[in-house]
């Protein structure tokens, strides 16, 4: 059975801090955090929806800190998922919520564990207290390995999120952000290169030219390079940049967005595969047999791989071969 998430947004409610990338308007209340009985409708038609599709769905609460939400409504939410959970777990199979490293405790876990929830997320951001500090986090990275390991010990799935090309942010950093989100023992992650959103403190800096944030070549060879180190330690990336329209929409400065993200640092990792294997080959006319799900990224966004191996001398033709991921073939 297909697993999805069912997501609630609780937009920015609770939380006790204001980020550099946060976008005040977001935070002042222009979007109304749904109640409880609100979240029961959505979850009654959802129910039905999951239901004729054969689907399964964890219930995630997103948008804002969960779990510093005030704790009746937390609690009645969380109540309410439980309902749907107990009653029809055939459709919905946990629930999972997004919060700050600084807002998990025991006492907090404690009422999590009572109520299923199954996944907790943390945005962790930076594991550089530089990079934390500069970015108004309110929270050091000793505070995400202790979350982190408590989350652990009470047994829930732990998912970290990282960002890439903060305010005072470098490569280097990223890459070991990721080896320490890999040492915590991460059963997923996400990577949101940063957006630099109107009324925002980055905002403020990239207007006054005091701050851009990484270019789109070198993100998207940086989230490459994430990838792999994720993919070697088994660890499934659920979400690299981030979602197109929503709030965002108008409010782009600046920063790395684009709605193909994924797919063109995938076919970067593809390119660099390819080039490695004809170069070692001496030759420059190939095959390539591959599964369907592979086509795209052997070709690359726009045929780009096609176009910059065929600068360096190379050409290729590709023969789908179900079960395949990569595998090139010299020709005379």
């Amino acid at each position: 059975m297909k697993q999805t998430n069912l997501s609630i947004f609780i937009p920015h409610y609770g939380c006790p801090n204001c980020c550099s990338f946060c976008n005040q308007r977001t935070i002042s209340g222009t979007k109304t955090p749904p109640t409880a009985e609100e979240v029961f409708a959505i979850l009654s038609e959802q129910q039905k929806v999951l239901s004729e599709k054969e689907m399964c769905a964890e219930i995630a609460f997103f948008g804002g800190s969960f779990t510093a939400i005030d704790r009746e409504y937390m609690t009645a939410l969380l109540k309410t998922a439980q309902h749907f959970t107990t009653r029809y777990p055939a459709q919905f199979c946990g629930i999972r919520c997004s919060t700050r490293p600084d807002c998990i405790s025991r006492e907090i876990l404690d009422i999590l564990r009572e109520y299923g929830m199954t996944t907790i997320e943390l945005g962790a951001q930076s594991m550089n207290d530089t990079v934390l500090s500069s970015n108004r986090r309110g929270h050091t990275a000793e505070d995400v390995r202790k979350a982190a390991a408590l989350i652990k010990e009470y047994g829930f799935t732990l998912g970290l999120q990282m960002m890439t090309g903060l305010f005072g942010d470098k490569p280097e950093y990223c890459i070991e952000t990721a080896r320490e989100f890999i040492a915590l023992g991460a059963d997923c992650v996400r990577i949101y290169p940063t957006v630099i959103l109107k009324d925002t403190y980055l905002g403020e800096l990239y207007e006054q030219q005091k701050y851009s944030s990484f270019g789109f070549d070198e993100t998207v060879d940086l989230c490459a390079e994430l990838l792999m180190m994720f993919d070697a330690a088994g660890i499934p990336v659920i979400r690299l940049g981030l979602h197109s329209g929503g709030d965002f929409d108008g409010e782009i400065l600046g920063g790395v967005y684009h709605p193909a993200l994924r797919e063109i640092t995938e076919g970067r990792i593809m390119f660099g595969r390819m080039k490695k294997a004809m170069e070692e080959s001496g030759k420059t006319r190939f095959r390539i047999y591959t599964d369907r799900r592979n086509i795209s990224l052997i070709s690359g966004h726009k045929k780009e791989n096609k176009l910059k191996l065929g600068e360096l001398g190379y050409s290729f033709s590709i023969t789908q071969e179900d079960g395949t991921d990569l595998r090139i073939e010299a020709l005379p």
